[in-house]
């Protein structure tokens, strides 16, 4: 795993050992940030099953002001950690031990209003994405927010999830990208 583009292009990352995490592709981190395009700049992004933290690593890298890793797999965390350090991001980035579900429904611990928030569940997990944002107070994000879910491209995720609004699909592969939007409006 590398970085892909911006200030830390080329930077390798430390990866899982076996199968038990699936990183974001190469491919498919790519297309997430032609996606986000001109939002990502100054932006504050929420990782939600942070894994590695490439995702936030990238986005930084690209420009985003501070990125918040919720992550709960202590192997995940010891190279989200690790990964953060090595690319001299530690002030940039938070790191919230504990389950997306606990970080959500505790305000006190975010760091927002975050303008865009990942999620990246484990594939057999992704149909539980709809109990986890119903739980979501309008303060974490800002009105013109979105929410990206990355998925197996053969499921199916809601219209809506808690106050978000699915907007557009992508697929690429045996991945998906599913965008929404707080509240909703169009994308372009």
């Amino acid at each position: 795993m590398r970085v892909i583009a911006g200030s830390h292009r080329g930077r390798r990352l430390q990866g899982p050992h076996g199968t038990a995490l699936r990183p974001t592709s190469d491919r498919v981190r790519e297309a997430l940030f032609s996606i986000l395009g001109n939002r990502l700049p100054d932006s504050r992004v929420l990782d939600l099953f942070a894994g590695t933290g490439a995702i936030g690593i990238e986005a930084l890298s690209r420009g985003a002001a501070h990125v918040t890793a919720v992550e709960s797999q202590a192997e995940s965390l010891k190279l989200l950690r690790q990964n953060v350090a090595e690319c001299g991001m530690n002030t940039l980035v938070t790191v919230q031990a504990r389950t997306v579900k606990q970080f959500l429904t505790r305000p006190e611990l975010w760091s927002g209003p975050y303008d865009i928030v990942f999620a990246d569940p484990p594939y057999d997990l992704a149909y539980k994405l709809e109990d986890i944002f119903q739980t979501v107070h309008a303060t974490l994000t800002p009105a013109d927010a979105w929410l990206v879910v990355e998925h197996a491209s053969k499921s199916t995720l809601p219209d809506r999830l808690g106050l978000a609004t699915f907007r557009k699909h992508y697929q690429y592969g045996d991945t998906a990208l599913s965008i929404y939007s707080f509240p909703a409006e169009a994308i372009v």
